[in-house]
């Protein structure tokens, strides 16, 4: 086998000159030693048996550039020995590989015409040299038959080629495709970390931003208010640590679980006070109910809410805000709303599904905090809403499910 393959690969690797030359020596050898011997009852091997073996053996050498006329010379040659009374058993062999390169070189419309043809010129020459000998062709059915063999091969042999290099194509069309959706999935975590980086790093330093300013204001006259604001900054700095912490820890090591806990709407009173201790007076409105709320929901309405305060106390100069969050059926609902100076943003509605490289660019009016928050609740299969409200002040109002489509199926539900 071994040995065989390697002939194999050594044919394969011939010119298409080469290979043609070969192939017409081999024809020629076979043909040849038919022709040169023959029944003695019938025509010898005489000048027009090798002028016509010399013609078809020629036309062989270009059966790859123009196989129809090849077939058709060659087919001639066939049909002028049959004739001309000189029978053989092979002498139709340069005529057969002709017919095999047209199927095989063509398309499955040639093969059919060529098909035809050859089998009523065939079957007609057999007519007419049984008129003169015992037939010694054979029966005219059978001499119709015999070129749709060569063509039937070359057909099978065309057709396999085709779904090896569309094997092929698909192969790579796959490969492409996994790349695109690794490059997809790439992007998206960088987004996703972006957002977990801003989220943390911009809280917390607005925060103790504000809490450094007051405990500067207050470090002559009230000392006791300034070590109040530095406790604070101090505790929003070690709180910052440990998030950053805990998510590059998930970063370095995806199969590793961090022991801390994801915010979720059990840390939203904490959050607000910090923020009220930040000068803003914040109050949150939640009803309570979040059982069988979505960690991944929870996350985000945190988020959102912490970003959205953010907000207000860098941007707004609001004296105050509010917070409420509310479970509608299957929706959760969260909004924010402050009374700062108006803002220049235009009330925009949740856009339609994000693109797969990510949501465009954020305009100089919306920043990157407002485009994470609609980030965070597209990830989610929510949508946000925001913009000014009458007589001043802001709104943020994010609408969130429940449950996740994914673990609801896990969970059974409908």
């Amino acid at each position: 086998m071994t040995s065989f393959d390697g002939l194999v690969e050594r044919a394969r690797s011939l010119s298409p000159l080469t290979a043609d030359l070969l192939v017409v020596a081999v024809v020629g050898l076979f043909t040849a030693s038919d022709a040169a011997s023959n029944d003695p009852d019938y025509q010898q091997a005489d000048g027009l048996t090798w002028l016509l073996l010399a013609i078809s053996l020629t036309a062989l050498v270009w059966r790859r550039r123009w196989p129809v006329p090849v077939a058709v010379v060659t087919g001639a040659a066939c049909a002028g020995w049959a004739l001309h009374g000189h029978i053989g058993e092979l002498l139709n062999l340069p005529v057969i590989v002709a017919l095999y390169t047209v199927a095989v070189l063509g398309d499955r419309r040639r093969t059919l015409w060529t098909g035809l043809v050859a089998s009523l010129v065939s079957g007609a020459v057999a007519l007419r040299v049984g008129r003169d000998v015992a037939n010694p062709q054979g029966l005219p059915m059978l001499e119709m038959i015999w070129p749709l063999v060569p063509l039937l091969l070359g057909e099978v042999i065309r057709t396999r080629r085709q779904l090896m290099d569309e094997y092929a194509a698909r192969a790579v069309r796959a490969e492409e495709e996994r790349e695109r959706e690794a490059a997809r999935r790439v992007h998206e975590e960088r987004l996703r970390i972006a957002r977990e980086l801003h989220d943390i790093v911009a809280h917390t330093v607005t925060a103790m931003t504000v809490q450094a300013g007051v405990a500067l204001d207050a470090l002559d006259t009230r000392p006791e208010i300034s070590r109040q604001a530095m406790r604070q900054v101090r505790d929003s700095g070690k709180e910052a640590v440990g998030e950053l912490r805990a998510t590059v820890t998930v970063l370095r090591d995806h199969d590793r679980e961090t022991t801390a806990p994801a915010p979720g709407l059990a840390q939203l009173p904490e959050l607000v006070g910090r923020f009220t201790d930040s000068g803003v007076a914040a109050a949150l409105s939640h009803d309570g109910t979040a059982d069988g709320l979505s960690p991944m929901v929870e996350l985000a309405a945190y988020r959102i809410v912490q970003e959205a305060l953010t907000n207000v106390v860098k941007h707004s100069g609001a004296r105050h805000a509010a917070v409420s969050v509310a479970r509608q059926g299957d929706r959760l609902c969260v909004e924010i709303v402050d009374d700062g100076r108006p803002s220049r943003i235009e009330p925009l509605a949740q856009p339609g599904p994000p693109s797969q490289l990510g949501p465009p660019p954020p305009s100089a009016a919306e920043g990157f905090g407002l485009v994470g928050m609609r980030e965070r609740a597209a990830a989610v299969g929510g949508s946000v809403e925001y913009g000014p409200v009458p007589g001043g002040g802001f709104r943020v109002r994010a609408t969130l499910p429940a449950v996740l489509p994914a673990e609801a199926l896990r969970e059974g539900r409908p």
